[in-house]
């Protein structure tokens, strides 16, 4: 867990708020994309390069280092548990990247259906996170 902003690539705690911000929202953006591309167009071909960038930006290697302690509240959505139970916490960053691992595998292998049925699992495991350490 980064202790201060001096543990990160960022200048600021306000910046790793927004940056971590900006990157949950695209990620919800990019997967309302892939679901349009794979479930309604089954356009496996067409997924790829967001298959990618979501492989590459829902990890807890890109998105963890902007979880400075002490960041939550007034202007955050984190709750102060993501701290207190820091280990639970990035445990679902794992649980999120072995999903989206699945999720591309049956892109790759055009099973439209276990994409599908991928699609609702990453979709649990974001909502998981979310009811317990964001406010609504």
């Amino acid at each position: 867990m980064p202790q201060s902003v001096d543990d990160t690539p960022f200048g600021s705690e306000r910046e790793a708020v927004i940056w971590r911000q900006d990157e949950l929202k695209d990620l919800e953006r990019l997967l309302r994309q892939l679901r349009f591309d794979l479930v309604n167009n089954q356009d496996a071909r067409g997924a790829a390069p967001r298959l990618a960038e979501l492989q590459e930006k829902a990890t807890q290697a890109h998105l963890l280092p902007a979880f400075i302690a002490g960041t939550h509240g007034r202007g955050s959505d984190a709750k102060p548990e993501i701290w207190e139970e820091w280990d639970d916490f990035s445990a679902g960053f794992v649980d999120l990247e072995e999903k989206v691992g699945v999720l591309i595998d049956a892109a790759e292998q055009e099973d439209y259906r276990a994409a599908t049925r991928a699609f609702s699992e990453v979709g649990l495991s974001c909502r998981s996170c979310h009811r317990a350490y964001r406010y609504d």
